[in-house]
């Protein structure tokens, strides 16, 4: 976030130098407020920017074997122009390459759900899953040793992670 600022004033100042000089080229024949008003605009400008390709660059740097499955899209009265185009703010992911399987439970699987947010750090929840009766479950301790003690909660086929892990 820190950098994000510092990107955004380096943004404003860099536009206000361009301005001065076509002001400059131009003779004097700008007007004062060119300055100030080029300067706000790219700082709005790298703001909006980096707020709609957070989510392409996250994404783009996750690791092979893990894949998006929900993309949370949000309007905000306080930023007009995502009711234009709505914005990302959350992604959920899994890690496709790490889902691990016990030979004494073979319906239930074991998968790292990554949760990204902007300005949040990553969050990292194991699920189980149960593709036989469509349910999901926390990993607790007393889950990894023994699936039956989890506290499964049933879900329909349309949830990301059962469409994922379990296509029939």
């Amino acid at each position: 976030m820190f950098f994000e600022l510092i990107a955004t004033f380096a943004a404003g100042i860099a536009a206000a130098g361009m301005a001065l000089a076509a002001g400059h080229l131009s003779g004097g024949r700008l007007p004062r407020w060119f300055i100030p008003v080029a300067a706000g605009a790219a700082m709005l400008g790298y703001a909006i920017w980096s707020e709609y390709s957070w989510a392409g660059r996250t994404t783009a740097a996750l690791p092979e074997g893990v894949e998006v499955l929900v993309s949370v899209t949000e309007t905000r009265f306080w930023k007009p122009w995502t009711y234009v185009v709505p914005q990302t703010t959350r992604i959920m992911a899994l890690d496709r390459a790490g889902v691990q399987t016990n030979a004494d439970a073979p319906d239930v699987q074991l998968a790292d759900l990554y949760f990204f947010a902007r300005w949040t750090p990553p969050a990292k929840r194991p699920q189980l899953v149960n593709c036989a009766t469509s349910a999901r479950a926390d990993l607790t301790k007393g889950a990894l040793s023994d699936p039956a003690t989890a506290i499964w909660r049933d879900v329909d086929d349309s949830d990301p992670l059962i469409a994922a892990l379990c296509a029939k």
